[in-house]
């Protein structure tokens, strides 16, 4: 089976595939290759195995731009996007002489006319299918997606963005995709106070663009689904991707060096071993959304429960017995290498943690976002609380810990005055570097006081929960947003018709205490979020609690990437620098 939770995003994208693209050519006993480019080999990484590939007649997977060996005996099936530099590279296959027997070629979203025409001049008589599968977009996680576009921020929010409207619609084109994947035609919102308008812009494309989609022959579009698709700008909550999150995923990515979700520790031999943080990792699936504090209880107790299960007679697991439990099973083998993984990083996320003081650090955060203090009193000086920050010494935070704080003592204020801003960056010693804070006010957000009407989108007060801790009080407004769609009173206007039936009776607030059962979504209504500009790991998990507290939707979240604060900050600090000229040359001169 293919890798995630049963019924997931990933599971769907998969089966999606194997219906559209391997059953379409299978026959038993023929094994083919399969060509996929860099996309597409992403997008088979995130939903399947090599085992699940072989099982449909996959004998070997190929990079398209890679030189290979000629095939002639076999059938090749090329999974590629509708680009021209993928379209060149598959012409070459065939010309001057074939290097397979016949091409079965799947696109993963509508292909151009020219490159359509390009390849029927050059290569038809090679070709046994041609088809467009929509599918343009990464599977995440089981309810996470993304467009795979981290420099969709700087096109949509820079003030020197040329190309604007073609991100828009690119990343239109991959919404309707995932629609599409979905089965649905889901009514389209949007939040309309807000002093930048490309969310409004990018729902009005989503939507033309997913009823000419839903068009056949001419005939009437497809009715809308019991669902929804949500879309905001990132600067409609600029607090949750600042703070320090400290559940285990959000903390992880925030303070250790984890990239495409590869962690490297060291082993206790002195060596350096890697580790993929995704689905497949049953215990990462389990704790990735607990505290922290609740992880490094947890791991011992899961140690103890795999020795249980497998009637270790002693509770005390010696290595000889261990070494014993390894060798006679896989299984247990693998829960213990895994526990291994999660007990450096849980150690790891702890000495940074420690060394960082991020400790007080997130006690001062969780007060300026919150606007309460852990006693429950309202914070009535903000610059009191900021100033532990400020004093010295210089070198007690880091300069990205200090502008996170700054920049979350100002978003409390809706904007400060220039005079307290300047004394600001001066305190942080980012003169020359003032753009970390200035340029969130191409998002939307308000940075000077009185340069922008706009207020902040207010959070829903909660009601203390014994569980809540204290340095994790913050929720992020998406999930104030999901309740309040789930439960039908959200006053986002639509882009044109609304669901027939948006959940009805049927629908059960994410504030009542439900326990979900395994069928409890099976025929459910659908919630899209998309956050345009980068979405939080505190976000994400988001959408798997209000999922789990509903009985009647299932809620899925993307963006054009997923962002870490560190990697946000670097991104709004670049927006106002100008792209170099020979850059622009270069890029231009590659694409054409």
């Amino acid at each position: 089976m293919a890798t995630g939770p049963e019924h997931g995003l990933k599971w769907i994208v998969w089966q999606r595939i194997k219906n559209s693209i391997l059953e379409d050519c299978k026959k038993p006993g023929v094994w083919k290759v399969l060509i996929l480019d860099q996309f597409t080999t992403q997008l088979l990484s995130s939903c399947c195995k090599m085992s699940d590939l072989m099982s449909e007649g996959i004998t070997i997977v190929e990079d398209l731009f890679k030189i290979r060996e000629p095939v002639p005996e076999m059938k090749a099936i090329y999974f590629i996007t509708p680009t021209a530099e993928s379209v060149e590279a598959f012409i070459k296959d065939w010309k001057p002489k074939a290097k397979y027997k016949t091409a079965y070629i799947y696109f993963t979203d509508c292909c151009p006319d020219d490159l359509f025409s390009k390849i029927k001049m050059d290569c038809a008589k090679h070709i046994r299918v041609c088809k467009e599968i929509h599918i343009s977009f990464l599977p995440q996680e089981s309810h996470v997606f993304t467009c795979d576009n981290p420099g969709a921020f700087r096109s949509i929010y820079s003030p020197h963005s040329e190309d604007r409207l073609k991100t828009l619609e690119t990343l239109a084109n991959q919404i309707v995709t995932l629609c599409a994947t979905l089965n649905e035609n889901p009514g389209i919102r949007y939040k309309k106070e807000s002093s930048v308008q490309y969310a409004k812009q990018l729902a009005e494309m989503v939507d033309r663009k997913l009823e000419d989609h839903y068009k056949v022959d001419g005939s009437a579009k497809k009715d809308k689904t019991q669902s929804q698709l949500l879309i905001v700008d990132r600067g409609f909550d600029p607090v949750s991707p600042v703070l320090h999150e400290l559940t285990y995923q959000a903390m992880a990515y925030d303070l250790l060096p984890i990239e495409k979700d590869n962690y490297k520790y060291k082993h206790k031999d002195g060596t350096v071993k890697e580790a993929l943080l995704n689905e497949s990792d049953e215990l990462w699936l389990r704790l990735r959304h607990m505290h922290i504090a609740q992880v490094t209880e947890k791991i011992p107790k899961l140690v103890k429960e795999i020795s249980a299960s497998k009637k270790t007679p002693d509770s005390k697991i010696s290595i000889g017995s261990l070494a014993n439990l390894m060798k006679k099973m896989p299984s247990v083998r693998k829960q213990l290498a895994q526990k291994t993984v999660h007990v450096n990083l849980a150690e790891d996320c702890m000495n940074h943690w420690n060394n960082g003081k991020i400790e007080k650090l997130c006690q001062v955060e969780q007060d300026l976002a919150v606007g309460m203090d852990v006693e429950g009193l309202k914070v009535k000086d903000p610059m009191r609380t900021l100033l532990p920050v400020l004093l010295p010494p210089k070198d007690r935070y880091t300069k990205h810990n200090k502008i996170r704080a700054v920049l979350l003592y100002i978003f409390s204020l809706n904007g400060t005055t220039e005079e307290n801003l300047n004394k600001l960056i001066e305190h942080v010693e980012i003169t020359n570097e003032r753009d970390y804070i200035l340029n969130w006010k191409e998002l939307g957000v308000p940075i000077i006081a009185s340069m922008n009407p706009f207020r902040r989108t207010t959070r829903r007060e909660r009601e203390e929960q014994e569980d809540r801790y204290s340095m994790s009080r913050w929720t992020p407004v998406i999930k104030d947003v999901m309740e309040d769609a789930v439960v039908n009173k959200l006053d986002w206007p639509h882009v044109s018709g609304a669901p027939t039936v948006w959940n009805g009776s049927r629908a059960v607030s994410a504030r009542q205490k439900h326990k979900a059962s395994a069928d409890d979504h099976h025929g459910s209504s659908k919630l899209i979020i998309f956050i345009l500009g980068g979405v939080s790991y505190s976000e994400m998990r988001c959408a798997y609690e209000v999922t789990q507290a509903t009985k009647s939707c299932e809620v899925f979240i993307g963006s054009s990437h997923i962002l870490t604060p560190d990697g946000l900050l670097n991104d709004i600090q670049r927006l106002t620098t100008a792209v170099p000229m020979e850059k622009f040359t270069f890029e231009n001169e590659r694409t054409s």
